[in-house]
C-alpha cells in the first residue's frame, strides 16, 4: 500500500477530543500527545489538535487554544455529538478519537500509521490501561476487559480513515453512552464490504483515568451493573436519567 500523503496543508493525524470542563486533566492529555508527536517517525507538523467544546464553563476552550488546539464549540450536550463536531472539523487523513481524562502511549501514532499503511483496517483501537489497580477495579476489568476480545473491538484511541467516518456519518448523536461501541460495530460492517476489518495496536495502550473510581468507590460498577437489566426491561427513562447523572452531570 502506498504510503499516507504528508503536505504541510493537509495533516495525516487528527486528534479528536471531546471535552467538558476538562480543565484539570486536558493538559496531561496535550502533554502525552507532544511527546508522542516528538516520537513520531514522520515529518514534523503532520499532527493536528481538534477539541470539541461541549458547553464548558471552565478554562478547557481557553487552554486548549493556549496550547495550539482548534477548539469547535459543540452546543448540543452529547458525547458523540463533540466527537463528531471534532471529527467533522478534521482535515487529516487519519482521525484518532481520545477521551480528555486519558494519557495517549508515546508510541500511538508510529503504530497507528503503521496498521493503516499494512492495509486492510476498517477501524481500529490502541487499548487502555487504567491509571491504578485495585481488586475492586482489577475484578471490573476483568469482568468487562474478555468482552472486547470476544466481540472484537476495544477502547483507548480509536482510529479510522476520514472518508470512512464520513461515510457512516460519524457518531450516533441520539446516543448518550455506548455511542463508541456502536461507532466500531458501523465501521466493521463498512469494512467487510472491502475485506477490511478491526485492528487493535499492538503495544500502545493508553492510559484511561479512574476518576469515576475514584470519586464512587472501587466496587461502584458492579452495583450499577447489578440493576441494568431490570432497569433496561422496566424502566427505560429511569435508565437514560441514570446514563445522564453518571456520564454527564457528574463533575
Amino acid at each position: 500500500m502506498a504510503a499516507l500523503k504528508v503536505m504541510s496543508s493537509s495533516p495525516t493525524f487528527s486528534v479528536c477530543i471531546p471535552a467538558y470542563n476538562e480543565a484539570a486533566l486536558l493538559p496531561r492529555l496535550l502533554d502525552s500527545i507532544d511527546t508522542a508527536r516528538a516520537r513520531y517517525r514522520g515529518p514534523a507538523g503532520v499532527i493536528e489538535v481538534i477539541i470539541g467544546n461541549n458547553g464548558s464553563t471552565d478554562a478547557t476552550a481557553a487552554l486548549a487554544r493556549a496550547r495550539g488546539c482548534r477548539v469547535v464549540d459543540v452546543e448540543k450536550r452529547a458525547i458523540a455529538a463533540a466527537r463528531n463536531g471534532a471529527g467533522n472539523a478534521a482535515r487529516g487523513e487519519i482521525l484518532c478519537f481520545i477521551d480528555a481524562d486519558s494519557i495517549v502511549h508515546p508510541e500511538t501514532f508510529n503504530e497507528i500509521e503503521a496498521i493503516i499503511q499494512a492495509g486492510r483496517c476498517a477501524v481500529g483501537a490502541t487499548g487502555v490501561k487504567m491509571e491504578r489497580m485495585s481488586l475492586g477495579i482489577a475484578l471490573t476489568w476483568l469482568l468487562m476487559m474478555p468482552m472486547t476480545r470476544v466481540i472484537g473491538m476495544d477502547t483507548g484511541v480509536v482510529f479510522c480513515r476520514r472518508e470512512d467516518f464520513a461515510a457512516i456519518g460519524g457518531y450516533t448523536e441520539t446516543m448518550l453512552a455506548a455511542e463508541d461501541v456502536d461507532f466500531i460495530w458501523r465501521l466493521k460492517r463498512l469494512g467487510r464490504r472491502r475485506g477490511a476489518r478491526f485492528r487493535r495496536a499492538p503495544t500502545a495502550r493508553a492510559v484511561t483515568s479512574t476518576r469515576k473510581f475514584d470519586r464512587h468507590g472501587d466496587w461502584h460498577y458492579f452495583r450499577i451493573m447489578l440493576g441494568v437489566p431490570f432497569t433496561l426491561l422496566f424502566a427505560r427513562g429511569a435508565m437514560r436519567k441514570m446514563v445522564w447523572r453518571y456520564w454527564y452531570e457528574d463533575r
